[in-house]
């Protein structure tokens, strides 16, 4: 009998990617790393056909506000790229990073911006190298199986398996592959979908660690609450323990002078972004206080916000974001109920004037 092989992917013409390519494939990947957000100009528009254009212009740019380089972003992009060079001269053993926190926390954003930034660098080294594909994203599926794992990285790569196909052939292809094109840094999401509770879930976590010793790369996961997963429990636990760097991801704190400068920094930073007619510079740091309550510090949620805002903003023609405007705008339940907790007078009158 033959064995089953993978087979090639169909490809897109040159700076195309499909439509239903995510950030976990190739295509996707290439697309999140060339993508750069570029403020429009703000210029009076000579006819009402070219304001229109404008605001359409302005409204994408809101919706698609370049990410802040907040201290978790920092910290995961040096820590990374430090044990990237370390590990390279390493048989097996090689060190990883572990992002974990609360959702909303922006652990994906920094993720990504990891991924980004090394995929960046390695295309300036190496200008010439097509095929060269440094960075694979991949997310861990829920009630992951180690063949549901494997077949996340033969995605991402494109690769496609006959039905006789084996956890063994998708391995070895997708290993045969990541040489093929110099992986030296894999991103895997979603880690809280391991359970170790369970028989497959710990026998996904043995394919990973697996991966990890036949793949000559660097591996950086995120997750929610890893630390209370029971990830580090036990002799597998001890194993990625003595093997990782756990990076906390937490929403910012308004308790000291330090840390509201630090809060107001970067809303300043998401207010000098903005691209609005009538907005002063200085209203929205002005509203830091409120924007913390309101958001209980989370980047996530801190973002939709203002970029909601700001879209607001355009469409009614007030060009400018006051607490009013803020208000209107939905956000997430987790951010709703920290601002009940913090400020529950501020947040009873804004929902009066909002009736």
């Amino acid at each position: 009998m033959s064995r089953p092989t993978s087979r090639k992917p169909k490809t897109e013409p040159p700076g195309q990617a499909p439509p239903d390519s995510p950030l976990t494939t190739k295509e996707g990947w290439r697309r999140c790393v060339e993508h750069e957000v570029v403020p429009p100009p703000l210029q009076e528009a000579a006819s009402e056909r070219e304001r229109a254009q404008d605001d359409e212009r302005r409204r994408e740019y809101h919706a698609d506000l370049p990410m802040v380089n907040t201290p978790t972003i920092q910290k995961v992009v040096s820590t990374t790229r430090l044990l990237i060079q370390l590990n390279r001269p390493q048989i097996s053993a090689r060190r990883g990073v572990i992002l974990s926190g609360a959702s909303g926390t922006g652990k994906t954003t920094a993720l990504a911006q990891v991924g980004r930034a090394h995929e960046l660098a390695m295309r300036k080294r190496h200008p010439h190298d097509a095929v060269r594909l440094p960075v694979v994203y991949v997310t861990v599926p829920p009630a992951a199986t180690p063949k549901m794992l494997a077949m996340e990285f033969a995605r991402f790569f494109g690769l496609t398996f006959t039905a006789r196909a084996t956890i063994t052939d998708i391995v070895d292809a997708v290993c045969a592959t990541a040489a093929h094109v110099h992986v030296d840094l894999i991103l895997v999401d979603e880690l809280h979908n391991l359970n170790l509770g369970s028989r497959a879930g710990a026998e996904a976590s043995d394919q990973m660690k697996y991966l990890a010793e036949r793949l000559p790369a660097t591996f950086a996961y995120a997750g929610i609450d890893i630390e209370s997963q029971g990830l580090f429990a036990g002799t597998r636990g001890r194993q990625i323990a003595g093997r990782f760097v756990v990076i906390p991801a937490s929403p910012f704190s308004h308790a000291t002078t330090a840390d509201q400068e630090k809060w107001r920094a970067l809303v300043g930073t998401l207010e000098s972004m903005l691209r609005l007619r009538r907005h002063t510079t200085g209203t929205l740091a002005g509203m830091s206080e409120y924007l913390f309550h309101r958001t209980g510090g989370m980047i996530g949620s801190l973002s939709q916000l203002v970029r909601g805002a700001a879209v607001l903003a355009i469409e009614d023609g007030s060009e400018r974001i006051t607490e009013d405007l803020l208000a209107l705008v939905p956000i997430d339940f987790a951010a709703e109920q920290s601002e009940q907790q913090t400020a529950p007078a501020k947040a009873a009158a804004r929902r009066k004037r909002a009736a």
